[in-house]
């Protein structure tokens, strides 16, 4: 198990390497000057190239690069080009944020979809399935934008029930953490469903009703247990989606985490910032897909890493 994730956390290296080197000289593509952009329209050509050279940004690309290079193997990320604080601090805040939403919706999701899902499969082609059927199939194609520029309308224009942005107390996070769990609730949902009925099918389900067991301990000990890798699978991803995806949900009701600063920064042109969110966002996925690997072998014992 130790030599496994060991393998593991190496291998992410070249990916982290990838993410960090692709984002660098893909912004040296796109049109525009940061420097221009933080000195301001009535800035003299003679502002702007000092402030340029402030930001090192006059020198070589490859001189850049591997100046980042080295500063990021001593676990400095620089400084934003816009405010001037530390990216890594700036992101150390940003993160505890998106990673309490992130948790609170995938425990939601995890919660519900399951239950709904195992529901479903129970009562197959009842009325009860095709509800909930139904409420996956809106779960999915629901926009997330419109649903919580539709929540915000009602529970806080018009019924004056949820703030509409911040995260100063429980009830800033209602809102996000519906919109964000939608998504994810509908696919667990699926997933279980179809998981269950699959292992619903097996001999030993049959031997297990056969030997007089109880509908319900033949549900929980073993059909609901050896279903269950496809489910952490997908509950795995969808973690990892959030931590990284939530940027429409936080730029919708203004979340001081890691999707609005992301956005922020790229309008703003602000390179530092957003290599350090992008290096954040592929580091926890892959952190978080390495995760999931392991929680396979607590869920099914047959399961062996070497």
């Amino acid at each position: 198990m130790k030599y496994y994730i060991v393998r593991r956390l190496v291998l992410m290296i070249p990916i982290v390497f990838f993410v960090v080197s692709a984002v660098f000289f893909a912004f040296k593509l796109i049109p525009g000057d940061p420097a221009a952009m933080f000195a301001g329209e009535q800035a003299s050509a003679e502002a702007i190239a000092r402030i340029r050279h402030e930001m090192g940004l006059d020198r070589p690309v490859l001189v850049q690069y591997m100046d980042y290079l080295r500063k990021l193997l001593r676990g400095d990320l620089g400084n934003s080009f816009m405010t001037g604080r530390s990216v890594a601090m700036d992101l150390k805040i940003r993160f505890g944020n998106t990673l309490r939403l992130a948790l609170i919706s995938t425990s939601l999701s995890a919660f519900l979809g399951i239950s709904m899902g195992l529901i479903s499969a129970i009562k197959r082609e009842t009325f009860v399935d095709y509800l909930l059927t139904v409420i996956s199939l809106l779960g999915i194609s629901t926009p997330i934008f419109w649903l919580g520029l539709l929540l915000m309308y009602v529970f806080s224009l018009k019924l004056g029930w949820l703030p509409i942005s911040g995260n100063d107390s429980w009830r800033h996070y209602i809102m996000p953490v519906v919109v964000l769990s939608m998504v994810s609730i509908a696919t667990i949902l699926r997933i279980t469903r179809s998981s269950v009925l699959e292992v619903m099918g097996e001999d030993f389900v049959r031997t297990a009703r056969g030997k007089g067991l109880g509908e319900r301990l033949v549900i929980v000990r073993h059909v609901l247990r050896n279903a269950l890798i496809p489910i952490v699978t997908v509950i795995g991803l969808q973690f990892g989606y959030q931590l990284g995806g939530a940027i429409i949900t936080e730029t919708i009701f203004g979340w001081p985490g890691m999707g609005k600063l992301l956005i922020t920064a790229v309008e703003q042109r602000d390179i530092p910032v957003v290599q350090g969110c992008l290096l954040v966002f592929s580091t926890s996925f892959v952190l978080v897909n390495l995760i999931t690997d392991l929680i396979y072998a607590v869920v099914d014992p047959k399961i062996a890493y070497s």
